[in-house]
């Protein structure tokens, strides 16, 4: 048989080569330094056999970069995690143990609690293991086997595992370890040369807060120790700039356990919120949005026709009225299609895009709750555009440029992945081809780069989720764009078409912030709390030296507040140092300090960081007006004014 390779020559092997025997035969080196095979976008085991035309990649110690390298490095790893935690812990019980995204985990049932200080232990162990040298060897199994392996071990996780398989069931052993794997796996340890555990966290079985909630130890690895040193210096970074931390500390907003997972936001989290809010009703606005209303509390009744019962209903918060079911809404759509339905619909009223930055409530599991990321009450910047068929591709185009305009004031370059048909969809191949090929050139035309994800559209339609890249060159999923004709069809929503007949009608869902909440976390951390001039709560500190000082530093805050600047003036009985300093803390962009030698023609400025210079209130009224201006305003001031 004939594989190709990446430079698209063909190499000839036996027929039932593996892809190690490929690596053999290009050559020894290859070989030794092989980890994996790419093929088609999808990655494969060395050991298994290769088929007749297939392409392939052999990945190896070289592509230490390489998310697939990395990803079998750190599948390996975990499963010398888990050989360690059962030499150390006697009677322990392993779950699952899969690489993620940075790193990886295995979960446990301990016989009793482990804590943090346990954790250098279990990676003295680990890297004993290395030492020693281990090697994986796969052996395919049948089911009857594998249960009576593992009830003989003791491990009814693996047990259950093994009833629910589907497809066929292989183990992989190193040293004097089993588990229950479908692979990949390294050929051997060597390549493994930096090994960190992270952390630990609870984590119910199979993700069900009714069972066992395990032990989840995290950890990473990498092809060298410099790798792992970055990341973890990465890992720092990240801390200094968690939302959780710098929300409360620059008094934007807290939590309270009287409403546990919903922010009470303060003035200056408002200042936020409103700047976020006035970028959506401009562009709204300018590009033909409709801002509605509608209710937070729905009968029952309206959330079976628009599908979210039974589907949602575990994360819904009900309610019982005088004898009724009703339910707080998770999305806005059943509003949004009541209102389209109010009346009859003209052809010559669409596209109709109505928009609603309304609070959602979702009965998240406590699991999985994250300061912002991860709330329970959501405000999404949600829209849902009724068009045509034919109207669906520019919309789309639309939408994404809308998207693409929006990521870029805030510095973050977008990316995308396009969702397609699963293998429950239902509608014919030719409206589904149609419609993610137009979902597909809407992404081309505003050159966002995006992949692929098959199968994982709704069943109603494709979909786009949208992705930024912040500061740390981390990806956040943002937004989502969707493409539905369900729903208008659940509620019986049609329009009337030139040939005065009723059409059928398709609806855009999408929320481009995703929420407000999360969004402004993500920007929290993005900045590092440093916000651009137009963003920042307050943009101007002004710090009077003296008393007689206070009442010229006033003039200057009305004169710039009088232009829509945030600007507070700190007369507070402490040093002009110390006052510097604490508005270093608080990472206000500029403070104004007000002396004798200082007035209106001459004021002594310090931007965030410490650079000094003299400008003029003129100049520096210009100088704001140009910053402010990056967010397509002419000045700050969306919000209230924080107390001066």
């Amino acid at each position: 048989m004939k594989v190709l390779l990446p430079d698209s020559s063909e190499l000839e092997l036996p027929d039932g080569a593996t892809g190690l025997d490929a690596a053999r035969a290009i050559g020894p080196k290859l070989a030794e330094q092989a980890v994996l095979l790419r093929s088609n976008g999808t990655v494969q085991d060395l050991r298994l056999p290769l088929e007749d035309g297939q392409q392939i990649q052999i990945l190896t110690t070289r592509n230490a970069d390489d998310s697939d390298a990395l990803w079998v490095l750190r599948h390996s790893t975990a499963h010398l995690l888990a050989e360690a935690v059962r030499r150390l812990y006697p009677g322990v019980k392993i779950a699952i143990g899969p690489p993620i995204e940075n790193g990886f985990y295995y979960d446990f049932e301990f016989p009793e609690p482990i804590r943090e200080e346990d954790l250098p232990r279990i990676e003295e162990e680990i890297q004993r293991e290395l030492t020693e040298g281990r090697s994986w060897v796969r052996r395919e199994v049948q089911a009857e086997e594998a249960k009576r392996y593992f009830s003989e071990q003791g491990e009814g996780y693996k047990v259950e595992l093994v009833e629910t398989a589907e497809g066929p069931i292989s183990f992989y052993t190193q040293g004097d370890f089993t588990d229950l794997c479908r692979g990949p796996h390294l050929q051997d340890s060597k390549p493994i040369k930096a090994v960190k555990l992270t952390g630990l966290a609870g984590a119910y079985w199979r993700g069900d807060e009714r069972n066992t909630q395990l032990t989840r130890i995290y950890g990473t690895a990498f092809y060298s120790q410099s790798d792992l040193d970055s990341y973890l210096e990465r890992v720092e970074e990240a801390k200094r700039r968690d939302h959780r931390r710098l929300g409360p500390q620059l008094d934007l907003f807290h939590f309270s356990e009287r409403s546990p997972a919903s922010p009470l936001w303060h003035p200056k989290g408002m200042v936020l919120w409103y700047e976020l809010e006035a970028i959506r009703r401009r562009e709204n606005a300018r590009r033909g949005y409709l801002e509605v209303k509608t209710p937070i509390i729905y009968d029952a009744e309206t959330f079976w026709t628009s599908g979210h019962f039974p589907k949602y209903e575990d994360l819904m918060f009900k309610l019982d009225v005088r004898g009724r079911p009703w339910a707080m809404k998770s999305m806005n759509c059943p509003g949004h299609m009541l209102l389209f339905g109010s009346r009859p619909r003209s052809y010559k009223e669409l596209p109709l895009r109505y928009a609603e930055p309304t609070p959602l409530h979702r009965d998240e599991i406590p699991g999985t709750l994250h300061g912002l990321l991860r709330v329970r009450i959501v405000t999404q910047d949600d829209s849902h555009i009724f068009c045509t068929e034919d109207q669906i591709q520019d919309e789309i185009a639309a939408v994404v440029d809308y998207a693409r305009y929006l990521y870029g004031l805030f510095g973050m370059s977008a990316s995308a992945e396009l969702a397609t048909r699963p293998d429950n969809k239902i509608g014919t191949d030719e409206q589904w081809d149609r419609n993610e090929a137009a979902l597909e050139a809407a992404l081309k035309l505003n050159s966002i780069p995006y992949t692929v994800a098959p199968g994982e559209g709704a069943f109603y339609g494709p979909k786009i989720d949208l992705f930024m890249d912040d500061a740390l060159g981390r990806k956040w999923q943002m937004g989502t764009i969707q493409l539905d004709s369900q729903m208008p069809s659940r509620f019986g929503l049609t329009y009337v078409g030139q040939d005065n007949t009723e059409h059928s009608l398709y609806v855009v869902h999408r929320a481009l912030y995703g929420s407000f909440e999360r969004f402004i976390g993500i920007l929290i951390e993005h900045f590092g709390g440093d916000f651009p001039f137009w963003l920042a709560p307050v943009q101007v500190r002004i710090l009077p030296v003296g008393e007689e000082h206070r009442a010229p530093a006033a003039e200057v805050r009305d004169r710039l507040g009088a232009e829509g600047f945030r600007v507070e003036v700190d007369e507070r009985d402490e040093t002009v140092g110390k006052r510097i300093r604490d508005a270093e803390v608080e990472k206000i962009p500029r403070v104004i300090v007000y002396g004798d030698r200082e007035s209106t023609g001459s004021l002594a400025v310090r931007e965030r960081g410490g650079k000094q210079d003299t400008k003029s209130l003129q100049a520096l009224v210009e100088e704001f007006r140009a910053l402010a201006a990056s967010s397509g305003r002419v000045a700050g001031g969306a919000g209230p004014q924080p107390a001066q």
